[in-house]
């Protein structure tokens, strides 16, 4: 089958590599039919992380079953589906409570699998043609039949239930004041589900004009953060008090306010600053542990220096982690199929799978108004 195979960093290309098998008969093989580029997957083409070439991207997947092990219950051949970017058992200890990003029994050593992924398990990414996936009857969540919502559900994988997450874990609430830094497509995943869970002013912080605008449309305020310090600015507007909740979309690869060099720490204490006393803070953009090329050498080991007493003496409180796709997923389906929702319209580009180097390019330089990029394998749906 063709699939996206990283070589170095900055460089991906799209060839033939070993089509995926029954393994184990919990496996369903389903035929990709939708499979996007993330932010997360810059990361690794940056050669931001310990990806070794030969790995195959793609957590972000969706299609249809072509073949079904013979220890599934609940899936048949022909059902569309989209998985979680979380691989998970279903049955361990955090499983059983929800907490399915953090999964025991997948990645022997490690809370957590995913497809594709850098020390995430030996999962292959989706960015292909085909793709395994085990423990099926838990992994996949199944759709209408058909193309219709395809792009606002290919999103179910991971953008908008990780905004969501970044809302429930700041406790967003109706009626409340949310700052979310970064407007890619998590944060504006997280804008749009602030006010999807009735938030009365919505704060999109960013740079990038494409970004803003796109936050503004969806009823989110723009900050520009290279006009001023963005915590000062939102106070303008708060009467002085700042927000009853923040999210940070944004993660270790932060840019300082003139945009000229990386902050790491810089959203965590804007956050700090930006949000009320007692006010709470969601953090689902991502942190490592390991970062070759963060900008001195304790943030190369995840070590920065965030204002822990600033937070301390506001009496603020932190929730931080990968989202726990399945805790949302079902319900984040059926409001696309009711109409509440659609947040495909953070896609900015439908392409078959043979444009995937240049996607990752453009996506990786911000260009041309690349913000969120689809991939359909067979070209199918390509536009």
């Amino acid at each position: 089958m063709k699939a996206v195979v990283y070589e170095e960093p900055f460089s991906v290309v799209v060839k033939e590599v070993q089509d995926p098998r029954i393994q184990h008969p919990n496996d369903v093989l389903v035929r990709v039919t939708s499979t996007a580029i993330c932010g997360s997957d810059l990361h690794m083409y940056e050669g931001r992380t310990a990806a070794e070439a030969g790995i195959v991207f793609g957590h972000e997947n969706l299609g249809i079953v072509e073949e079904v092990g013979d220890g599934v219950t609940s899936l048949s051949e022909g059902d569309r589906v989209v998985m979680p970017f979380n691989v998970a058992c279903g049955f361990c200890k955090n499983c059983l409570v929800g907490k399915t990003g953090f999964c025991l029994t997948v990645n022997p050593g490690f809370a957590g699998g995913a497809y594709g992924y850098v020390a995430m398990g030996p999962f292959i990414g989706g960015q292909a043609e085909r793709l395994r996936v085990p423990y099926a009857d838990f992994n996949c969540l199944k759709l209408p039949p058909g193309e219709e919502f395809e792009t606002d559900f290919v999103l179910l994988a991971d953008i908008f239930p990780t905004g969501y997450h970044g809302c429930e874990l700041a406790q967003v609430s109706p009626g409340e004041s949310v700052a979310v830094y970064g407007a890619g497509p998590v944060g504006l995943m997280a804008a749009y589900s602030a006010l999807l869970r009735g938030a009365a002013k919505v704060f999109s912080v960013d740079r990038v004009p494409e970004r803003l605008a796109k936050a503004e449309e969806i009823g989110a305020i723009p900050i520009d953060f290279t006009q001023g310090d963005p915590a000062e600015q939102i106070k303008e507007q708060t009467a002085g008090e700042g927000t009853d909740k923040g999210v940070d979309a944004v993660g270790y690869q932060a840019q300082a306010h003139d945009a000229s060099h990386e902050e790491p720490a810089i959203v965590l204490n804007e956050l700090v600053e930006t949000v009320r006393p007692t006010g709470m803070l969601g953090v689902p953009g991502l942190y490592v542990p390991s970062d070759p090329g963060g900008p001195d050498e304790h943030a190369k080991h995840g070590q920065l220096l965030v204002s822990i007493g600033r937070m301390f003496e506001k009496g603020q409180q932190m929730g931080t982690g990968q989202c726990n796709v399945k805790r949302y997923n079902r319900q984040l389906r059926d409001m696309i199929i009711a109409g509440r929702a659609k947040p495909s319209f953070v896609v900015s580009h439908e392409l078959p799978l043979d444009q995937a180097p240049q996607a990752y390019e453009k996506f990786d330089k911000r260009i041309e108004g690349y913000t969120k990029v689809v991939l359909h394998p067979g070209h199918a749906l390509a536009a």
